[in-house]
């Protein structure tokens, strides 16, 4: 079932841009897997795969921070962040794609959007030495013709300045545009970029449900990707 928030259908886009965790790909399960890790290595408490569902999509260093702080907002001592960060990087680098999978519905969706002709574009805070390899363990770094991570620009969601690099690179108007993301900082980039956004309901939104930002639609798989365009 599509669950509307503003209307119940969005205007036919000519470029699709997609988010990575908590869009396409669950990926918690690795990302607290090393963060627990990072921890045992330091010698501080683990923090569990419930803890990390809610820090996690604002990159890699806003998660290392959190779990050094055991909570979702502050800053860890600086030495101590400078002593995590190279032991979770080396623990996700070999860890990236072992326990995460994909949602429900991402290859139906994709199909889709590929059979419909759309400009397909992933933009994600996840850095690129990671985003590359995840997708491309996963099978799906094939269906886009431009993959924007944390680091490709000077700055990331919630900034709009990963969407509106995209709508250039594919020569497209925002207003021809449509973001499909989960959390918040999708919500602010879309609506800063002039785009229209699409929220998933099962998403990672730091333990808040999405629609208290007002996506245009809320969905809660992207096989459902069909009924929502006029």
């Amino acid at each position: 079932m599509v669950m509307t928030t503003v209307k119940t259908k969005l205007k036919n886009p000519k470029m699709v841009l997609i988010d990575v965790d908590g869009t396409l790909v669950d990926s918690v399960p690795d990302l607290a897997y090393c963060v627990d890790e990072m921890m045992k290595q330091l010698g501080m408490p683990i923090h569990g795969e419930a803890n990390v569902r809610n820090w996690v999509g604002n990159g890699v260093d806003r998660l290392i921070s959190r779990a050094l702080l055991g909570q979702l907002e502050g800053e860890p001592d600086a030495a101590l962040f400078k002593k995590a960060q190279p032991i979770y990087m080396a623990l996700y680098a070999a860890n990236v794609s072992v326990r995460s999978r994909l949602y429900t519905g991402v290859h139906e969706g994709l199909g889709y959007l590929k059979q419909q002709g759309y400009k397909l574009g992933c933009v994600t805070n996840k850095v690129e030495q990671f985003t590359i390899p995840l997708l491309k363990n996963l099978g799906i770094y094939n269906n886009f013709s431009i993959v924007i991570c944390g680091d490709t620009l000077a700055r990331k969601k919630p900034d709009p300045m990963p969407l509106l690099h995209a709508a250039n690179y594919f020569k497209v108007s925002p207003e021809q545009s449509l973001m499909i993301g989960d959390s918040v900082s999708d919500v602010k980039a879309a609506r800063a970029a002039g785009f229209q956004i699409v929220c998933m309901s099962y998403g990672y939104n730091h333990g808040e449900d999405i629609r208290r930002y007002h996506p245009d639609i809320v969905i809660d798989s992207m096989a459902e990707l069909p009924v929502i365009f006029s």
